[in-house]
């Protein structure tokens, strides 16, 4: 997996092992992420799907790119489209995808990177493999996260985060049995280089194999637990949980995950993305692109998409084309 590794993690900061007076957060659900496709046509798995957005918040969707192996010719991407209202977070572990959007961010990830776009009073974007890539196919595999935004902070203006693999905070287990990736917020002191406008954590993990990971977690935060790939469990009770499949955890001070002393051949150790924010609890009215408080202000923002106040598609790579963006 090219997401950043280390040889030795025994050299790394590591978190506190749980203590006696710990409370662990039990598993309110595991559901099988759906497959489906994206763009034009890349296949996703939605993680999200089915789960009660209350227990999402401030989380609204996330899916799977991939795992694939594209022929040559096949990679695909999403066309220019615009957003409004919250941020996106693309982070690729293989492959390579380019960004563009109409307030002059982008630039292209690879390998442990992510980009992090706040659409705020709204923007037009673009995501895609690079023609070269295109042309010689290989395989692709990363996460779109949605972060809402907070009523106050829609009307932001838009931003673009670029966050190299190298820039994560890096940390092990208590025992080193796992590689733990903060790309933002923090856990134990491990801070991730994400700056964000809702409190939120984004953990990568890699679990090896027969170990197991426990996490102390912000207990006004909620916790989700996907696993990217590999067989384990999830829970002080040990709830199984294989590829493809979320949880949901209650209330408490930390989040454990096992890893089976099995995992096929193509993926050695276990990956799982842990996530954990402080809940907006506004009203939300969400339809394709635009995430906003209320259904008139979504019919608004498709009708500022189509008399350009989104921005318009630039002709040259990262201009600043953005529209007059001012609420009503």
């Amino acid at each position: 997996m090219p997401a950043i590794t280390v040889d030795d993690l025994t050299v790394l900061d590591r978190v506190r092992a749980p203590g006696l007076g710990d409370q662990p957060r039990p598993v309110w659900s595991i559901t099988t992420a759906p497959s489906g496709f994206e763009g034009e046509g890349f296949p996703v798995r939605r993680a999200f799907a089915g789960i009660d957005l209350a227990h999402l918040d401030p989380f609204i969707m996330m899916d799977q790119m991939g795992e694939v192996e594209y022929a040559p010719g096949e990679p695909k991407g999403t066309p220019w489209h615009p957003h409004r209202g919250f941020e996106t977070v693309t982070y690729i572990i293989d492959g390579v995808f380019d960004h563009q959007d109409s307030h002059g961010g982008g630039g292209s990830i690879t390998d442990g990177d992510t980009q992090w776009m706040t659409a705020g009073s709204g923007l037009l974007h673009i995501e895609s493999p690079p023609e070269w890539l295109v042309a010689k196919g290989g395989l692709f595999h990363g996460f779109q996260l949605w972060v809402n935004l907070p009523k106050a902070d829609k009307w932001l203006p838009p931003r673009y985060q670029d966050i190299r693999a190298g820039d994560v905070g890096l940390g092990a287990s208590h025992d080193a049995g796992a590689l733990i990736r903060v790309i933002a917020g923090e856990v134990d002191g491990i801070k991730g280089p994400g700056s964000t406008h809702t409190p939120m954590t984004m953990v990568h993990a890699t679990v090896s194999t027969g170990a197991e990971m426990t996490l102390p977690w912000r207990t006004d935060y909620n916790a989700l637990v996907y696993l990217m790939n590999g067989d384990g469990y999830v829970g002080q009770d040990r709830r199984a949980i294989h590829s493809g499949q979320l949880a949901v955890l209650g209330h408490g001070e930390t989040i454990t995950v096992g890893a089976d002393a099995r995992q096929e051949s193509r993926h050695p150790a276990l990956d799982v993305i842990v996530l954990g924010g402080q809940p907006i609890r506004e009203p939300i009215a969400w339809a394709g692109p635009f995430v906003m408080n209320t259904k008139a202000e979504v019919l608004q923002a498709f009708e500022d998409y189509q008399k350009g106040k989104l921005g318009t598609i630039p002709s040259v790579p990262h201009a600043d084309v953005r529209g007059e963006l001012k609420p009503d």
